[in-house]
């Protein structure tokens, strides 16, 4: 369940999340892809046309960040989105299995520094899109599920990947 960081060859890092979702490859498409489901997992809200080459606003719904730019890099239903997230870049992949769908999730980082604490969140974001698919009711406390994983990731990846502190207010 726990993401991993792996140093490309050109020197920048990415974080790796594989999970198996008991549910078909175009539920989970359309909690990766339509806003409405977006809402209850995706931190931001992705604004803009779903083809490559667009561009795309990304806002946080309780404004905790101003909005950012990116662009729409790839996108191949039901199977393939990747987009630049201001200066990451997250691409999601999806492949049928025989109990449903593996999920990939990378996030190449702009910065090394900031891996444990995009690890966490993109751990605590894969969990509540996991609840989200079987129907749980959304968790409106979150703060404390990041914080109880952020200290793997610290370990995990040492103190280079976390010279980048916690998101204002999850100190």
């Amino acid at each position: 369940m726990y993401g991993s960081l792996e140093e490309l060859d050109d020197g920048r890092y990415r974080l790796r999340f594989t999970r198996s979702l008991a549910h078909p490859q175009e539920t989970v498409w359309r909690a990766i892809t339509e806003p409405e489901h977006l809402a209850h997992w995706f931190p931001t809200t992705i604004e803009g046309d779903r083809a490559p080459g667009a561009p795309l606003r990304f806002s946080f719904p309780g404004g905790e960040a101003p909005p950012f730019e990116g662009e729409m890099l790839a996108y191949e239903p039901p199977s393939l989105m990747e987009l630049r997230w201001g200066a990451d870049v997250v691409r999601v992949e999806l492949r049928p299995t025989e109990m449903g769908t593996e999920l990939t999730l990378l996030d190449t980082l702009d910065e090394p520094g900031k891996a444990a604490r995009d690890g966490a969140g993109w751990h605590v974001c894969l969990d509540r899109l996991e609840a989200q698919l079987s129907g749980e009711p959304d968790s409106t406390e979150h703060k404390g599920d990041w914080q109880q994983v952020h200290g793997h990731y610290v370990d995990s990846f040492g103190p280079e990947a976390a010279t980048i502190g916690p998101p204002e207010g999850f100190e």
